[in-house]
């Protein structure tokens, strides 16, 4: 008798994980880098801010507890040297996060999530300083972390409007015939958008 009530909880509660929900959400997002890389000899380089198509597929295991695949579009950034523009690179942040949502009686619905992230590089090319030289840009992995907030109306059945902010730690090997440095992007990047939960 023990076994079989064992056995229906644990077939309640495996029921229980796989009845989640599906939400993409669809945004425009601003790439904003933290840092520069002081290259001695050479200069201060960084990346400059860019805006981003930024939709994004999230699973809830139930009301608190989810899992979001941030998928970018290819999004392209200006890499200067003492302001004037030295690199252009077009590059992909595939980025995964767990995520608590603190659920309650209200449309709002805050939320953290902390997880991983990649900087996919192709593309780069050369210009100004280093005109007609050959730079490449090594793929990068770090932590992110995600603070945001989702707003549903009350009359509204599965759409709603949210707003996020996420830190994701990025500093990718650039290789130039002036030398190999790592360029410290750490960018914090500002999405608002809309979100669907089926």
């Amino acid at each position: 008798m023990l076994k079989q009530v064992a056995l229906i909880a644990l077939m309640g509660m495996s029921a229980s994980a796989m009845a989640g929900q599906w939400q993409v959400k669809v945004g425009g997002s601003v790439m904003a880098p933290t840092q520069n890389t002081n290259v001695a000899g050479v200069g201060v380089v960084e990346a400059d801010n860019e805006l981003a198509f930024t939709p994004s597929v999230e699973y809830f295991f139930n009301d608190n507890f989810s899992a979001e695949l941030l998928l970018a579009t290819p999004i392209s950034h200006s890499v200067t040297l003492d302001g004037a523009e030295t690199v252009k690179i077009k590059h992909l942040p595939p980025t995964l996060t767990a995520k608590y949502n603190f659920k309650n009686s209200t449309g709002l619905t805050p939320y953290v999530g902390v997880g991983v992230t990649a900087f996919i590089p192709w593309d780069e090319t050369a210009s100004g300083a280093l005109d007609g030289t050959k730079v490449k840009v090594k793929e990068d992995y770090g932590y992110a972390a995600q603070v945001g907030v989702n707003f549903q109306p009350a009359d509204a059945k599965n759409w709603g409007v949210f707003l996020d902010v996420r830190y994701a730690d990025l500093n990718p090997k650039v290789e130039t015939v002036a030398g190999n440095f790592k360029l410290d992007i750490d960018p914090v990047i500002y999405t608002l958008g809309y979100s669907y939960k089926f």
